[in-house]
């Protein structure tokens, strides 16, 4: 990871205006993932750095959902898997939670079923939100579908990053473990690059509250 994609842990406490303990103890609640504790060498001995964009993301989230949330259910929302297992497409619609539209096109490309499992809910809400940008088109839907299904388990419950490009018109949609340092030649356009962590965190924060 490059330099300048770090930030020192001194820095972030300042930046933030949270505690050392806090900090912590956000770890320990599993909020903040052991893996962004990155130990490199400096001046002064042995320094605490962080992925500067994911740490800053993560701890305002945190400091507008905490008074809503205890920290477990924090926890449970920043999770990648779901305690939920699955819901009837019929359900999601009801709530508002995805549409008619997007389900119609996932059937029409894995079928109809009585329930779709949360990876299924994911993938519906995903398609949702870029069809609505407009940064996707019908056809490139189907390309997500078919990405997510195929793939996304293979991550491991890690969220995953979708990125779509296009070379003279021609669409390539992939699912990347993490896409941060990816170069391309001066012909493709990268379309969207999607951090998949953040819909996962909206699509839990709907079903817990359609549940309530």
């Amino acid at each position: 990871m490059n330099e300048d994609d770090l930030i020192s842990k001194k820095e972030l406490l300042e930046l933030t205006g949270i505690s050392y303990g806090q900090l912590y103890r956000w770890k320990r609640k599993n909020l903040i993932p052991e893996e962004w504790f990155v130990r490199k060498s400096s001046f002064t001995g042995q320094e605490t750095f962080f992925p500067k964009h994911k740490i800053l993301q993560r701890i305002e989230r945190i400091k507008n959902m905490k008074d809503g949330l205890s920290l477990d259910e924090l926890a449970d929302v920043f999770s990648p898997s779901s305690p939920i297992e699955s819901l009837s497409a019929k359900h999601l619609i009801e709530r508002n939670i995805v549409t008619k539209f997007a389900v119609e096109l996932y059937e029409e490309e894995c079928g109809s079923r009585e329930a779709l499992s949360f990876n299924d809910m994911l993938t519906v809400y995903v398609l949702q939100k870029l069809l609505q940008s407009g940064e996707m088109t019908r056809e490139e839907g189907k390309m997500l579908i078919a990405v997510m299904r195929d793939h996304y388990g293979a991550l491991e419950n890690k969220a995953g990053e979708l990125v779509l490009i296009r070379k003279l018109g021609v669409p390539l949609l992939f699912l990347a473990e993490s896409a941060e340092r990816i170069y391309f030649d001066k012909d493709v356009k990268r379309v969207f690059r999607m951090p998949l962590a953040a819909s996962i965190e909206e699509l839990k924060l709907k079903l817990n509250e359609t549940e309530a």
